[in-house]
């Protein structure tokens, strides 16, 4: 079984793909080969477009993919962009689709990154959240928060959900150049309370390295 590292965030639209893609480099540059998976995407009409750009990303990396294509990245896909328990209108979801799909593509790789759908709260099924996959997994699980006014309250609720869940984690900053206020109104009390604190795009290969460390441990 490769490494598992699940992508999750403090909410929607906050990054995940984009700090997916980054990991992808980054254990790459490591020399692992990376394989990526998206259980869940709703909001599809077409084309699973997050499942899509991991999938180019990580091909890119490791031509070993190309064996799969984007139905086997990503399992299921529903047209209501809503969490999936509304979009799938509550509807059980078998966990086991997902194990069967994670070794299809762990063949093809010695770490895999997973990326969840919205924030660990997102019901999957009447049974299941989202922050039930890291377990279900047997994955490391890496937070995405944002810099807005109000990150420091998504931020320790996030990982006071994963604390209280018994999840190792490692978590970072996905700062954005509309972000102008962080350094004065959010920066100070990050850097009071947390060392080493990472900021995504600066930090990646460190962020690499510390979910290498955490799956190890």
């Amino acid at each position: 079984m490769s490494k598992r590292i699940f992508v999750t965030a403090t909410n929607t639209n906050i990054g995940k793909t984009f700090t997916s893609q980054l990991l992808i480099g980054a254990f790459s540059r490591m020399g692992l080969r990376v394989g990526v998976y998206k259980p869940i995407e709703t909001g599809v009409t077409t084309l699973p477009a997050d499942g899509e750009a991991l999938f180019q990303t990580a091909l890119s990396f490791n031509p070993e993919l190309a064996s799969l294509s984007i139905d086997d990245i990503v399992t299921l896909q529903f047209p209501l962009p809503a969490a999936p328990f509304v979009a799938n209108k509550g509807e059980k979801i078998d966990l086991s689709r997902f194990d069967t799909a994670l070794a299809k593509i762990e063949a093809l790789c010695d770490i895999i990154i997973i990326e969840g759908a919205g924030g660990l709260m997102v019901p999957i099924d009447d049974e299941n959240m989202m922050i039930d996959l890291p377990r279900h997994f047997n994955a490391a699980t890496f937070l995405v928060t944002h810099c807005n006014l109000g990150c420091i309250n998504d931020t320790l609720l996030s990982i006071n959900a994963l604390e209280n869940a018994a999840l190792p984690y490692v978590w970072g900053l996905n700062c954005r150049s509309e972000d102008t206020s962080f350094e004065t109104v959010s920066l100070p009390y990050f850097s009071h309370r947390f060392n080493p604190l990472f900021l995504i795009e600066k930090d990646i290969d460190a962020i690499a390295k510390a979910l290498l460390d955490t799956i190890s441990s």
